[in-house]
């Protein structure tokens, strides 16, 4: 006879100091696209979610998305096709799903697309623009964000004061701000006006608020900052405030 779908599972515990099987079930349901890890933990707090057609309350049980039957409100859950799109966010809008302060999201510039739950590589914060990329490929966005792979991230920034050669050495040697150690893989003057001018920056990595706070320990006014380019990706002509999807020349980008 043949073994039913999902025989043996739960699966027996691993053997002291293995590591367990699979994904925790809230990430398996965020891996499959269906919803954020937050949104599953509400899922499987509801019961709402079955695994081999039992009801899971405990999120971080070890699963196998692509050998498990998981259900959620008695439908299967099965991976969605991959997405990858890019985004010209404004200034204004917060880079998360849900706001408490019920703010912009980035989720509004994908108003007209049909999409599978997405999340966002990285963010921009409120007052920040320009290119932000968001999929349902948690590989892909962990490759990317991971430093060890050293994908630039490039950004114009308007700053309310003229640098001269003092300044920009001071800049490029970084800054150490609440113990993080803010550096730049390169700083250099775009243009100048009357009294403000435009850097380009380029980072390995994104701590939170980087150039701001990189800035700001300087005593630099940032007027306004627009990431032009991840990668070898850069953001083009694509409109303020609309999304498109990467074209296969564009993901073929970020391989290697």
């Amino acid at each position: 006879m043949a073994p039913r779908p999902n025989a043996g599972w739960p699966r027996p515990s691993p053997s002291a100091g293995a590591s367990p099987p699979g994904v925790s079930l809230c990430r398996a349901l965020s891996k499959l696209g269906l919803c954020s890890r937050k949104q599953a933990e509400i899922l499987v707090a509801e019961g709402r979610v079955r695994v081999a057609g039992k009801i899971v309350r405990n999120g971080s049980l070890r699963v196998d998305p692509s050998h498990d039957r998981i259900e959620v409100d008695g439908s299967r859950v099965v991976a969605e096709r991959k997405v990858y799109l890019m985004i010209n966010k404004p200034r204004g809008l917060v880079t998360t799903r849900n706001d408490p302060q019920d703010r912009g999201t980035v989720y509004d510039c994908l108003a007209e697309l049909d999409l599978p739950f997405v999340s966002p590589v990285g963010r921009l914060d409120k007052a920040s623009e320009g290119l932000l990329l968001m999929t349902n490929d948690t590989r892909f966005a962990q490759r990317l964000l991971d430093p060890a792979s050293h994908v630039a991230k490039i950004y114009h920034v308007q700053i309310g004061a003229l640098p001269d050669a003092a300044l920009l050495a001071r800049l490029r040697a970084g800054a150490t701000v609440d113990g993080e150690d803010l550096t730049a893989r390169s700083i250099d003057i775009l243009r100048s006006g009357a009294s403000t001018a435009w850097l380009e920056i380029t980072l390995d990595e994104g701590r939170n608020r980087h150039i701001r706070r990189l800035l700001g320990a300087h005593e630099v006014e940032v007027l306004r900052l627009v990431r032009v380019a991840i990668g070898r990706l850069q953001l083009g002509d694509l409109a303020k405030g609309k999304a498109r999807h990467l074209t296969a020349e564009e993901l073929a980008l970020f391989q290697g």
